[in-house]
């Protein structure tokens, strides 16, 4: 039988470096390839210490994480964390410009590895330059700082770096529109499903990641972008 593309196991945190209450109480996920898992679940309940578990951001006290039937720290934990990116709902107040900060982070001995591997793969990604001149980017919000950008155009650009850095098989997004217009929304939505394979199966050539896991409060978005919801609320 062919594993999950990516599976979380009895995942479970602890608060007080593992010895209080858990905020995370053995939860389970499994994501095919063309998935749109919807995370939901009421305020405080985990859902982007969840995400960040199943990216090795955070340290958790029992579970296991795989990709491909493969433990992460089978892949490295820096490498695990190309194949398998979280996306925060807001970038961090960064230095420089976001043309600097993608050329930092073009230069990560893992990032390098990454492009080897898509090369001999065949595998193309969008790039992101470009993709955040769909999503209505000006070319000249690269070279400004962090600091002068809008919330929304913050967030388009953080969102098109990570895509077209290339090579994620699952995107962990994190209220990724949650700064934009309605209108916008939308545009930035039916870019990011239309580069999953059309079919479960999946394809081992692609122009972007083989699966989402997208936490929204929107009962609308999840409906329209969602194939499948998890309510982890009732499960913590």
């Amino acid at each position: 039988m062919t594993p999950p593309l990516l599976e979380a196991s009895g995942i479970t945190l602890r608060r007080d470096n593992g010895t209080g209450s858990a905020i995370l109480n053995h939860l389970d996920l499994q994501v095919e390839p063309g998935e749109v898992v919807i995370i939901k679940g009421e305020s405080g309940s985990g859902k982007t210490t969840f995400l960040k578990c199943i990216a090795e951001l955070n340290v958790y006290q029992e579970g296991e994480i795989r990709l491909n039937g493969q433990p992460s720290s089978s892949y490295g934990i820096p490498n695990f964390r190309t194949l398998v990116q979280y996306i925060p709902q807001r970038p961090s107040m960064l230095p420089g410009t976001p043309a600097d900060f993608l050329e930092q982070c073009r230069s990560f001995a893992a990032r390098k590895a990454r492009d080897a591997a898509l090369e001999a793969e065949g595998r193309t990604w969008p790039d992101p330059h470009d993709l955040a001149a769909e999503w209505g980017i000006e070319p000249t919000c690269w070279t400004r700082g962090w600091g002068t950008l809008s919330g929304g155009e913050s967030q388009r650009i953080a969102l098109a770096i990570a895509i077209g850095l290339g090579g994620a098989e699952v995107l962990l997004l994190d209220e990724p529109t949650s700064a934009l217009d309605e209108v916008t929304t939308k545009i930035v939505e039916n870019s990011l499903v239309s580069m999953l394979p059309a079919a479960p199966i999946g394809a081992p050539k692609g122009t972007g990641p083989k699966a989402l896991v997208w936490i929204t409060h929107s009962p609308e978005q999840a409906d329209r972008v969602g194939t499948r919801k998890v309510d982890i609320t009732r499960r913590v």
